[in-house]
């Protein structure tokens, strides 16, 4: 049994980012791992003032959601970054939760890493730019990422367009696989 954290960054409870970590958090569940879902817009997490504190003692200044969300970062072995795509690129939400593991990131090691992302856009070739921008955070930045799967959510504009796309059952069937 896997612990499996999704993070799901969608500005709308339902969205259609959030309806494929529904799905992916179901498929995982009935393979018999443990997930949990946190839905960021219900989370209080302040931008990153760049202070540098966190350099030296691990530890952000700021009191808000972010200490927890981290420390299940770093106790989870699969982690599901979930976000809409803005203007071709992760939405704000998602970057900034990326911007505040820096206290940590070093311990964020040796974890299986799956992207969800959502899009109006139907090339999912416009998308390369998000994966590009969460693969300098995975890749890049932490010890042992690995890229296990990466579902695009695309053609889905309006809440619940996900649904009549392939990515909604995929979503199930990759997290079932883990």
């Amino acid at each position: 049994m896997k612990k499996v954290l999704i993070l799901s960054a969608s500005s709308r409870k339902n969205g259609n980012s959030d309806l494929l970590c529904d799905q992916f958090a179901q498929g995982a569940q009935q393979s018999g791992h443990a997930v949990e879902k946190i839905w960021l817009p219900s989370q209080n997490i302040g931008f990153c003032s760049g202070c540098g504190v966190c350099n030296d003692t691990h530890q952000c200044v700021q009191r808000d959601d972010m200490k927890a969300i981290l420390e299940k970062m770093v106790e989870a072995d699969v982690i599901v970054l979930a976000t809409p795509v803005y203007f071709y690129s992760m939405n704000a939400r998602m970057k900034n939760l990326i911007d505040r593991t820096v206290p940590r990131y070093t311990e964020i090691s040796n974890k299986e890493f799956y992207f969800i992302l959502t899009a109006a856009d139907t090339e999912k070739e416009n998308l390369n730019r998000t994966m590009e921008a969460f693969r300098g955070f995975t890749e890049d930045c932490l010890d042992g990422a690995k890229e296990a799967g990466i579902i695009y959510g695309t053609g889905a504009w309006h809440v619940g367009e996900i649904k009549n796309t392939p990515a909604y059952a995929q979503a199930f069937e990759m997290g079932k696989a883990i």
